[in-house]
């Protein structure tokens, strides 16, 4: 059964979610991130996916009190993204209670660091973030496109212990018009050793239900729950 974690995005420490990656079009939203948290723990959920898009809009996480403060009072399984770009921020992360980190824009432009992380880590504790636009990876808060493929990351990677690959379809994300299948179903079967995790689009419960029966193993899902076209109870079908 196909695992779905639910995603919290921060700005200025609120719940938000933006639309095809732009930060000009920004929805906010009324519940706390620590409330989301605790629903979601309740309900039977593992795992959560926090984005800290002011970090990745910069050199270091921005909003690591929230991590922090999740991290105190539930017992998530928390994977952290944003802004880790140095040593110090990688570090204050996981202090900060963040069990996985993603790695997205160190990994396209400096291989090599990323690399030397997952050597010294392991890749139960990183993930690479792989945000993708017409083909191209995505990076710095999707704010500038680079010439790597999807497939040339993880290559580069997989020596070095990669176990889990966030791709996330740019021009799919906050539109909640279902995810694309095909390339999540190519990757995969590509990948089998890696687990590709389903991010962008999903827009309802249906959409989960054939990711299922294509044997993805894990859907990250966001806008479709706070825009109530997911219900909790729908999710909690699938923690059983």
């Amino acid at each position: 059964m196909i695992n779905i974690i639910p995603a919290i995005d921060l700005i200025d420490g609120k719940c938000v979610r933006l639309t095809k990656g732009d930060y000009n079009q920004k929805k906010e939203y009324s519940a706390s991130p620590l409330d989301m948290a605790l629903r979601y723990q309740d309900i039977g959920i593992s795992r959560l996916h926090i984005v800290d898009l002011d970090g990745a809009k910069s050199s270091s996480p921005k909003n690591l009190h929230v991590l922090e403060e999740i991290a105190t009072r539930t017992s998530l399984d928390i994977e952290w993204g944003g802004g880790i770009k140095s040593d110090e921020a990688l570090r204050d992360a996981f202090n900060a209670g963040a069990n996985h980190l993603i790695i997205g824009s160190v990994a396209a432009n400096q291989p090599e660091r990323f690399a030397h992380w997952l050597d010294s880590y392991g890749g139960e504790r990183l993930i690479l973030g792989a945000d993708i636009s017409e083909g191209r990876v995505a990076i710095n808060g999707w704010l500038e496109q680079s010439e790597l493929t999807i497939e040339e990351l993880i290559d580069r990677f997989r020596p070095h212990g990669l176990r889990e690959v966030i791709c996330t379809d740019i021009t799919k994300d906050g539109m909640l018009q279902g995810p694309t299948f095909e390339l999540y179903a190519r990757l995969q079967a590509a990948y089998p050793e890696q687990d590709i995790i389903v991010s962008g689009g999903i827009s309802c419960m249906d959409d989960i239900r054939r990711l299922d029966e294509m044997k993805l193993r894990h859907v990250i899902v966001g806008k479709a729950i706070y825009e109530g076209r997911i219900g909790l109870e729908e999710i909690k079908q699938f923690t059983i």
